[in-house]
């Protein structure tokens, strides 16, 4: 039965471009699994959006000299671009320097704001007397006091992961001037945690356990059993959403506050033009919404966006936050300061058809539970190895024998034999596992099963050898050749999640539109067969290339040039 689902992926900020990291952690997973549950019939709706009010903006902006403005533009387009040429799906991208953003986040902090959820405290925070201005979280980099990292931001420290306050800081410094900072007072309104505590307990900790991930679990634990304080949700800036009320002048709402927001104002965009309703997606208590982030990410929309909703009283809250861990490269940390990464722009350029191998292999070696690394040289092998000489071997071989003995028509079969029924049983039970396996958000065991399946079809044929006996069998062969277009038939199914551009060439190869069945998800574990006889295939393409050594010494060059 056909569910309505909302899923988010966390708004990248656009101080710079999309890379492998952000892919790995939040925008493929997000992509396949709303890929997967449209290609089930369900109600779906992926949305994301730019987000231009973090203080890395502001940062960028003094260092360029420009405005935030103009940074933001640049890198909006640049981003969503990448998003486009890449085939991330997205029902819409939105930004959060809209007017329909500022007015939806405005009017959520005065719903919470009358409904008496804030508290107004008068706190000292550091100063920048050169610049003549406070330092919001990421203003201020200091040493970490858990693990001595010494560049760790007042927010959080991206070595260990821990969430900091500025204060918590050892030997702290503007991240603008370099200067030691002054303490000054200054007001701010704070949202109270520690009402929603007992709330937070019972819906993550009393049912979540089993269906969570073990790190977003873990952390929200960990944070529920030191006890909540209130957060500020104002800051001291210039450039973001104002605070909606008097004699708040030089005040915004604090990123983390106004960022998730941007997923209901995404939405109402995209109702708007789409002549919809928005409030079927955050508002009826049966759409299930799915939130996709990284690691860095959890408590922000386990603990503080959820208790903002709650506070609200008419949302929805998420049913499921998968958070990846950190993808690595080539043995170090992903450093956009250093230049160390690969980026989305830069690969679509140097590989203007490869984009189903980059999400092929960052989702085989996705850091679902644990960090893991990506190297140029496991990029060529599985490539070559994999999507060349298992999966792109096996269709080029079905199509390319059905038009040598067949002038590319589909032939009847004769009866199946032993073989053949076990074969489309054991892909049957891999197909009903994959299925299972992407509901539970593990799509790195799921696409590995997806190529396991054209393994299979790969050793029928080695096994059959229809070639040796297409002139002493030629009903055994004409049954032969229908299985494994079958088998084909599964594989450009399956396949749609996880490497889209792909999937439509084999279905345009297999001349999908013109069986008498239609080709879903739904109708591969039927008995009745996917295709139909006498259906005439079109021309064989090749679906992958090998990767040649020297293009891959290209990329690390690139790397270590940085």
């Amino acid at each position: 039965m056909s569910k309505t689902y909302t899923i988010t992926a966390a708004l990248p900020y656009t101080n710079g471009p999309i890379h492998i990291g952000h892919l790995s952690g939040v925008y493929i997973p997000s992509d396949i699994y709303a890929r997967f549950l449209r290609i089930m019939g369900n109600d779906v709706l992926y949305i994301c959006g730019s987000d231009e009010h973090g203080v890395p903006i502001t940062i960028k902006a003094k260092k360029e000299n420009t405005t935030p403005q103009k940074i933001v533009d640049r890198y909006h387009k640049n981003i969503k671009e990448s998003f486009e040429k890449f085939g991330i799906s997205f029902d819409n991208y939105s930004r959060t320097s809209e007017k329909i953003h500022h007015k939806t986040a405005s009017d959520f902090f005065l719903k919470l704001f009358n409904d008496g959820f804030f508290e107004e405290i008068i706190s000292e925070q550091y100063y920048d007397e050169n610049e003549n201005q406070f330092l919001p979280d990421r203003f201020i980099i200091g040493t970490c006091p858990k693990c001595g990292h010494t560049e760790a931001y007042g927010d959080q420290c991206e070595k260990c992961g821990s969430t900091l306050n500025p204060k918590d800081l050892i030997n702290p410094r503007s991240s603008i001037s370099g200067n030691i900072p002054s303490l000054k007072s200054t007001k701010h309104w704070y949202l109270k945690l520690p009402e929603f505590e007992d709330f937070l307990k019972n819906w993550i900790l009393k049912s979540k356990k089993e269906t969570w991930r073990a790190n977003v679990y873990g952390q929200c634990k960990s944070w529920l059993d030191e006890g909540l304080k209130s957060r500020a949700v104002t800051r001291d800036l210039d450039w973001g959403v104002p605070v909606p009320i008097e004699n708040s002048a030089g005040k915004v709402l604090y990123v983390w506050f106004d960022a998730p927001i941007g997923y209901i104002s995404s939405t109402k965009e995209w109702a708007v033009k789409n002549n919809k309703s928005w409030e079927k997606y955050w508002m009826n208590d049966e759409t299930e919404l799915v939130h996709f982030i990284g690691k860095d990410n959890i408590v922000f929309h386990c603990i503080i966006f959820p208790s903002m909703l709650k506070a609200h009283g008419k949302f929805i809250l998420p049913k499921s936050v998968p958070a990846n861990e950190f993808l690595n490269l080539e043995g170090s940390k992903i450093s956009t300061s250093k230049n160390w990464a690969v980026w989305l722009p830069e690969y679509l350029n140097d590989f203007p058809d490869k984009q189903d191998v980059l999400r092929y292999v960052l989702t085989v070696n996705a850091p679902e539970n644990k960090d893991n690394d990506f190297t140029w040289k496991d990029f060529q092998l599985r490539n070559n190895s994999e999507l060349v000489a298992i999966l792109g071997n096996f269709i080029n071989r079905v199509v390319i024998l059905t038009k040598k003995y067949y002038d590319s028509t589909i032939p009847k079969p004769s009866k199946l034999n032993p073989n053949d029924n076990s074969i489309l049983n054991e892909i049957d039970n891999r197909t009903k596992k994959i299925e299972n396996l992407i509901k539970n958000f593990k799509f790195r065991e799921a696409c590995n099963e997806f190529m396991n399946i054209a393994r299979l079809g790969n050793k029928y044929l080695a096994d059959e050898e229809p070639w040796k006996i297409i002139n002493t069998n030629p009903d055994r062969v004409r049954t032969i050749i229908f299985i494994s277009i079958q088998i084909s038939s599964i594989l450009s199914i399956i396949s749609e999640p996880f490497i889209p551009l792909t999937s439509k060439k084999i279905k345009d190869m297999l001349n999908y539109k013109a069986h008498k069945n239609s080709w879903t998800w739904d109708n591969i574990s039927k008995k009745d067969f996917l295709i139909s006889e006498n259906i005439k295939l079109n021309e064989p393409i090749l679906l992958f290339s090998k990767i040649e050594d020297y293009e891959i010494q290209k990329q690390i060059d690139k790397l270590n040039n940085n």
